[in-house]
């Protein structure tokens, strides 16, 4: 396992308190990243429904899901065997049965069908089928919203988490380094990927990386006045910018950097963008320390780009841990004007001040842990706008 068995009940224990407070008794987790942080359950198999049950009065969750996928679970949860509730192939891409129909027996069988049961309603994997056949199936229940309960618990991370963020930092120094040592006039963009994501892949001689959650935004030329889209098999050119953002992953813990390479030689105006961008970068790093909250570190990227008379109306940043598709943000908190959340020790973020102009981008991105004397990134790379 990953995590001492004390590290896992210690999370359950948190979310049992958040629990208590919004008057629920039994969760229903959809979200694979908070099945991973509650189980450690790690299988690419979030493509048939699976959940984790946590019951206010049973010491270890429920992890429910595909008959084959349970041997999966025996290998990576921490819970005892019997806890460990498979159904099934009979369900699977059924016009007439669905796991959702188990779960519901199963939660009746345990005599918890007449309490309050909170379910994540906004998240990716929680779909409006499965809501449908509960709620019928378990018409003395009342359901209630739990989104992004556990996602609150996750924001402080333990030593042991944080450790392996500093790993995945490593990962995205040396994938980012691959990535501008391959990129030179002739090669294709999609070459340059490649190399990014075998350093991602294999991480570094000391520990070794796996998939990342979603593939890195790498945008060529024109497309770097978009934020999210895609390499092509095109062959670099001179003059051309190269936008990156991409993650190192350790464990399914993500780091993500970015950074921009232009192939000739930058005109003043963007080298003077990517100063205003790593000046507003570091003075939201030199901003962070336990008790502060987060508007203040958008106030310090907003004080900086107004001084140069640059405008940026999106947020700058967000929670980073855990990471399975879509996402490697934890979508609880924003680094905007507005949120009040604050600031504590072994929070991790990923600060991400982009500038879209109209014919390209440019950033400067750093991921960082709060500690008790500021901010300390996760990677050791150089703020710049880099040129070959």
């Amino acid at each position: 396992m990953l995590f001492e068995r004390g590290e896992y009940l210690d999370r359950l224990a948190r979310v049992k308190r958040s629990m208590t407070e919004r008057d629920i008794d039994l969760l229903l987790v959809a979200s694979p990243a908070n099945q991973f942080y509650l189980t450690g359950y790690d299988g690419w198999s979030f493509y048939t429904p699976q959940m984790v049950v946590v019951a206010l009065d049973q010491d270890e969750p429920i992890w429910f899901g595909r008959k084959m996928d349970a041997v999966g679970a025996e290998f990576t949860v921490f819970m005892e065997s019997e806890r460990i509730v498979p159904y099934g192939d009979s369900y699977v891409a059924s016009t007439d049965k669905h796991p959702m129909q188990a779960l519901a027996a199963l939660i009746q069988a345990q005599g918890w069908s007449r309490g309050r049961i909170g379910v994540e309603m906004d998240d990716y994997y929680y779909t409006a089928r499965w809501h449908e056949i509960l709620t019928s199936s378990l018409s003395e229940a009342t359901f209630v919203d739990a989104f992004l309960l556990v996602n609150w618990v996750r924001l402080r991370k333990s030593d042991r988490e944080v450790e392996y963020m500093m790993q995945a930092g490593k990962i995205s120094e040396a994938a980012m380094q691959a990535a501008l040592d391959t990129a030179e006039p002739g090669v294709r963009q999609c070459d340059v990927i490649a190399e990014l994501n075998r350093t991602t892949t294999a991480g570094t001689q000391e520990f070794g990386g796996t998939f990342t959650c979603k593939p890195p935004n790498a945008m060529v030329g024109e497309y770097c006045a978009a934020p999210h889209l895609s390499w092509t098999e095109a062959p670099l050119e001179p003059g051309e910018m190269f936008y990156i953002e991409q993650g190192g992953v350790r464990h399914r813990y993500h780091s993500p950097l970015s950074r921009c390479l232009y192939l000739g030689t930058p005109s003043d105006r963007m080298i003077h963008v990517s100063q205003v961008i790593a000046e507003g970068l570091n003075a939201v790093l030199e901003t962070v320390k336990p008790g502060v909250v987060l508007e203040e570190l958008a106030a310090a990227w907003s004080k900086v780009i107004a001084r140069h008379g640059i405008e940026k109306d999106s947020r700058i940043g967000y929670p980073v841990g855990i990471g399975y598709p879509p996402t490697w943000g934890e979508l609880t908190c924003s680094l905007r004007k507005g949120d009040r959340t604050v600031l504590e020790p072994n929070m991790t973020f990923h600060c991400i001040p982009a500038i879209w102009l109209d014919d390209y981008g440019l950033v400067i991105s750093e991921s960082f842990v709060v500690t008790q004397s500021g901010a300390k990134t996760f990677a050791d790379f150089p703020r710049k706008l880099f040129s070959k």
